[in-house]
């Protein structure tokens, strides 16, 4: 079934002759996986926020501070998307915010962007995981539709992909990052960067030609003279 002929099961008007739909079944509906959420489920970004601050389609929502949706100008022509939230993000439901988050935004203050003119920031799943585990596949599956509206909504230019999860979790390509960083992917009319996660530079603090935090320097510029080419 494609997505379009999904059963659009937030939009009362769907089922003709019925009676409306009682508001706590818009609240109920993101408890099930197995229910979709399809394109063009959400008008605006407050009403995607409001269902994720509610869900439980998979058991990281037992275990969350914060749903964690967003940081940033949303209309942005650039999305960086991460992994999932740490226990910074977690505590503060806020995106990127702890050490890895401060270096993300030296680097693009390096190259004149900025959280507040050009970037939205968000992850592939909006609740952390136990001790900052990696995100499992079905927790993913779970939680994309959430990333896909959020991408329909912003609309940008340009996605960044921050490490090897959030590659996997958008383009479905399961590729060490340190093959694929730098190249541009064309996914769904958009172009796509995957770049190393900030803390993964962290861990790797050298700035020797070829390090890690010298081919990220490489990317970030490419990545800027795209956005001034577009």
């Amino acid at each position: 079934m494609s997505t379009s002929d999904q059963l659009n099961l937030f939009d009362s008007s769907t089922f003709a002759g019925s009676a409306p739909l009682p508001d706590t079944t818009r609240e109920m509906i993101p408890q099930d996986r197995s229910l979709p959420i399809p394109a063009g489920t959400y008008s605006t970004l407050e009403e995607l926020t409001e269902h994720c601050q509610q869900c439980q389609r998979c058991e990281l929502g037992q275990t969350r501070t914060n749903a964690v949706i967003e940081r940033g100008n949303r209309q942005a022509s650039i999305m960086i998307i991460g992994e999932a939230p740490g226990q910074n993000e977690d505590e503060q439901g806020l995106p990127f915010v702890g050490k890895s988050g401060q270096l993300l935004d030296k680097i693009l203050a390096a190259v004149n962007l900025n959280t507040q003119r050009d970037i939205y920031i968000c992850n592939v799943n909006k609740c952390r995981p136990p001790k900052n585990r990696k995100p499992t596949a079905s927790e993913m599956d779970a939680c994309k539709p959430y990333l896909l509206e959020q991408i329909r909504l912003i609309n940008p230019k340009i996605i960044l992909l921050t490490g090897a999860t959030a590659v996997q979790g958008v383009l479905g390509d399961k590729r060490g990052i340190s093959k694929i960083r730098g190249q541009w992917f064309n996914w769904e009319g958009r172009l796509c960067m995957p770049i190393f996660h900030p803390a993964y530079l962290l861990r790797n603090p050298s700035r020797e030609p070829g390090k890690p935090k010298w081919l990220m320097w490489q990317d970030i510029q490419e990545v800027k003279r795209k956005l001034d080419e577009l």
